[in-house]
């Protein structure tokens, strides 16, 4: 054994972390292993997923050669908005645009084609802008016209900005070397938006290698399905934002009965759908659209619809049922709340609100939700609103603003808890998810078994409508959604698709949601060995073939 070579990946996502060992000289799979994603410290889940392999294995840390690592993250806080404050300072470009930063300012300056100076950069302007800028940001992004032919003006205003406030500065030639104003400045903003969530990311994931021995060859998948240095990462954290579903066409091209194939990867958090065409994935050609801002990232072709098995399936007010997209903790996955009958109902008593783990009395103290949450316990939203005489809207927003920091967390009935009630799962408890269907199922007069299969339809639904939003996307430019929103419920109309292509499943959840949703689209499902792990899998699969 001494003399074999072994490869990790790992496969970070909103809710789990996956990992798999392969033997590098023939990529059969050894173990794998999954845990949930600790997001108030991300080396504990990391460690504990890559602990189980080495147990499991009983290989040695020096025996691994090789560590490739994917993640949604980056693809989340798009998503979620998550991010830092960022300033932006364009010279030369007087057509304004908007971007996720806190103000853009226009000044003179910038080159022309041939990469002559068009007109001298108004020092006073960069000055006054900064000054304007330095209390309300975490990060600056300069961007010059024609900066990729004379890049002289984005680097003094880099210089001027590390002199006035030193806080980190993103020069647009450096992230793009492309034409385009505007898709330069999107790329460069959103690598600074994420650099706080990428730089958790690659401290935890470092703690975690490091106190394993892991450390010595750590691959990042990027959003197109290459591989890049772990050093490179924090600078260049919007080329991971297809990583996940990089890696899911990668695995995808790897185990598809054929040569093109579409990939649905069921997770927790989101549904991912990428294709694969001749064995290859399909990768933009003018770069990515990512949060609604066209940018110079190129990635795998990929829609992303918030819906998986931990979506929260919700009664509104009036008892009408919606899955997704918010994210809730599965009721038999939180043992340590109060029993559902206690509290679980429609509208404002949806989901139960807790505050985050770590967070300290002092830290709490900072916040009058949070210190409430910290004395009383979990509460309602309509038990908060109740309390603090707050407006609904304004209340519900600042939870969720609360739950995006990470400070709290919510639980409520999922897709996950539905198949507990249908016998389909037994990871957690059974008894705690049945009570919050037989709560929910009599509010909407429907069986608790009937409820739980809905809450299910209505999940495959929702992934059905991405998979055929993507195909058309990619066959029209339009989308059936934006088109005919309702049509899978329309009286007049019976509506159906007659997919060519099979569907390769990948996620703990996808045997359970994608049968139905292939039969209703008239083609096959198919489930590769270690689907369950199949990112992490398409991770060290796509680095090894990359490094071939």
């Amino acid at each position: 054994m001494a003399d074999k070579k072994y490869g990790i990946g790992i496969d970070t996502g909103g809710t789990y972390t996956d990992g798999v060992l392969i033997d590098l000289a023939d990529n059969s799979v050894l173990a794998t292993a999954k845990s949930p994603t600790t997001h108030f410290e991300l080396s504990r889940g990391i460690s504990l997923c890559l602990r189980d392999i080495l147990v499991n294995s009983k290989v040695k840390p020096q025996d691994i050669d090789l560590v490739a690592v994917s993640t949604t993250l980056a693809t989340n806080a798009v998503v979620e908005n998550k991010g830092d404050n960022v300033g932006l300072i364009v010279a030369g470009f007087a057509r304004h645009f908007s971007l996720p930063v806190v103000s853009t300012l226009y000044i003179d300056g910038g080159h022309n084609v041939q990469g002559e100076e068009e007109a001298p950069l108004d020092m006073e302007a960069v000055i006054q802008a900064i000054s304007d800028l330095k209390d309300h940001v975490d990060a600056y992004v300069v961007c010059a016209a024609m900066s990729i032919k004379n890049p002289a003006h984005e680097k003094v205003m880099a210089k001027a900005i590390s002199m006035i406030d030193p806080q980190p500065v993103f020069m647009s030639h450096e992230v793009s070397q492309r034409p385009g104003v505007k898709e330069r400045a999107a790329t460069a903003v959103l690598n600074a938006r994420l650099r706080p969530v990428m730089e958790d990311f690659l401290v935890g994931m470092q703690d975690a290698l490091v106190a394993l021995g892991l450390a010595h060859n750590v691959l990042i998948v990027r959003g197109n399905a290459t591989p890049m240095n772990i050093a490179e990462t924090s600078r260049q954290a919007a080329s991971t934002v297809a990583s996940g579903p990089a890696a899911t066409a990668w695995y995808g091209l790897s185990f598809a009965p054929s040569d093109d194939a579409v990939i649905v990867d069921v997770g927790g958090t989101t549904t991912d759908v990428t294709m694969i065409n001749d064995r290859k994935p399909s990768i933009t050609e003018d770069g990515s659209l990512i949060g609604g801002w066209q940018t110079h990232v190129d990635s795998v072709k990929m829609s992303t619809v918030g819906a998986g098995g931990d979506s929260h399936a919700a009664l509104d007010a009036k008892g009408d049922l919606a899955v997704g997209p918010d994210r809730v903790l599965p009721l038999a996955m939180a043992p340590e709340i109060a029993p559902p009958n206690e509290w679980l109902g429609k509208g404002l008593q949806s989901r139960l609100i807790a505050i985050s783990p770590d967070l300290s009395a002092e830290e709490a103290s900072h916040d009058p939700v949070l210190e409430h949450l910290h004395k009383h316990g979990p509460a309602t939203p309509a038990m908060l609103t109740s309390h603090f005489k707050m407006a609904e809207i304004t209340l519900v927003s600042h939870l969720r603003d609360l739950v995006k920091m990470q400070l709290a967390f919510e639980t409520g009935f999922t897709p996950t808890d539905a198949l507990h009630v249908l016998g389909e799962l037994g990871l957690g408890d059974r008894d705690r998810a049945r009570q919050g269907a037989e709560i929910l199922a009599a509010e909407c007069g429907m069986g608790v078994e009937e409820f739980a299969r809905e809450v299910l339809d209505q999940l495959g639904r929702k992934i059905e409508a991405a998979i055929l939003d993507h195909i058309l996307m990619g066959e029209t430019g339009k989308s059936l959604s934006g088109f005919y929103p309702g049509y899978q419920k329309s009286p007049v109309l019976d509506l159906r698709f007659q997919l060519k292509l099979s569907i390769v499943g990948i996620g703990a959840a996808a045997r359970f949601i994608l049968p139905q949703v292939a039969e209703r689209l008239g083609t096959q499902v198919v489930f590769p060995d270690h689907y369950q792990v199949g990112n992490a899998l398409g991770a060290i699969l796509m680095a090894v073939g990359k490094k071939a």
